[in-house]
């Protein structure tokens, strides 16, 4: 049993897949950012089309 125990403690797969998993979520957050920021921009862009087409008509 104690054997079977150290095994387990020592094991660092498990480790490893969680520190992958921040990593990932880390970058999904980072990239949410960039597409909120994008999107923002750009509909202040077609809003400022759209307010000088409907000025020339």
């Amino acid at each position: 049993m104690k054997k079977w125990l150290g095994r387990i403690v020592s094991d660092e797969r498990g480790a490893t897949a969680v520190e992958y998993g921040l990593i990932i979520s880390l970058v999904v957050l980072a990239m949410l950012a960039a597409l909120t920021n994008v999107a923002n921009s750009t509909t202040g862009m077609w809003n400022n089309v759209s307010d000088n087409v409907s000025e020339s008509s």
